[in-house]
């Protein structure tokens, strides 16, 4: 997320940092004026884990700002100790898709007046893992595997991905939903996995590469509604981006619907967008 900032002001995009507190977000700010940006920066107070604060930060934006261009769901968790959301939510998919399908539907008036407005959401190879357990989405029921919990986040981030292309084509819109993921970078996502801290010396590609396939997904003129971007060399893990691959479960059109659905109840949060 701070790459994709520094990208972007440096190219004199204006920026909202929504972030957890002010103190992180102001040093973020600092290094996006050290790395050459130009854009004005703004913070918005915002946790993801908390559906109170996703629908007061949303409220906030649509009432402040007159143009929402870009929104990029990127904030995430990966593999944290077993714990909930303060909705009562497994942690990874309760941060890293009901609170952006929560923060997307509560932002889409305003990216719908905006033209040529992009919704981009950040999933991950990792997405491979993924199987959306519909009896039970919070692994209640058995062993709870940190690992396939954020594969089916990642998972559900790409079928609301491809699901809000499909409902905004439909319903005629000139707002782009497209996809991303940063393959294998480093950055302190991975604070909670001893292996990919080792690796991520010899392995990982930097968090500025990482960041590309949003930028984009962001900016570029070559992307096509629904579309998916990752990068191009290693199966996925490094270089520059192109369109990327995703699993048949990603593409499951029925599974995407009822997530939908789902996503609608649980939240309470209904999306203004067509079926």
């Amino acid at each position: 997320g701070l790459e994709t900032a520094k990208a972007l002001s440096a190219h004199g995009a204006d920026v909202i940092l929504a972030c957890r507190g002010r103190e992180k977000a102001e040093a973020a700010m600092g290094e996006i004026r050290s790395a050459g940006g130009t854009g004005a920066l703004y913070f918005e107070a915002l946790d993801l884990s908390d559906l109170a604060s996703v629908a007061a930060c949303a409220a906030r934006v649509v009432a402040k700002y007159p143009r929402l261009d870009v929104l990029v769901n990127n904030a995430g968790v990966m593999v944290p100790p077993r714990s909930k959301t303060k909705d009562g939510f497994e942690m990874q998919l309760g941060t890293n898709h009901f609170g952006h399908f929560a923060l997307t539907a509560g932002l889409f008036p305003l990216l719908a007046k905006t033209p040529g407005a992009r919704v981009v959401t950040v999933s991950s190879i990792m997405h491979r893992l993924g199987k959306m357990r519909f009896d039970d989405l919070g692994f209640e029921k058995g062993l709870f595997i940190n690992w396939l919990a954020y594969g089916q986040s990642k998972l559900a981030n790409l079928l609301f991905s491809f699901e809000l292309g499909r409902r905004l084509e439909r319903a005629g819109s000139g707002v782009l939903s497209l996809g991303a993921h940063p393959g294998y970078a480093a950055t302190n996502l991975q604070a909670h996995d001893i292996m990919s801290r080792a690796l991520n010396p010899v392995a990982a590609q930097s968090a500025a590469m990482g960041a590309l396939p949003s930028i984009y997904a962001a900016v570029s003129p070559g992307v096509v509604q629904g579309g998916y971007y990752g990068p191009r060399s290693l199966g996925g893990m490094r270089g520059y981006p192109t369109a990327a691959s995703s699993t048949r479960r990603a593409r499951n059109e029925a599974d995407a619907r009822r997530l939908w659905e789902v996503s609608e109840r649980l939240t309470g949060v209904p999306f203004p967008v067509g079926k």
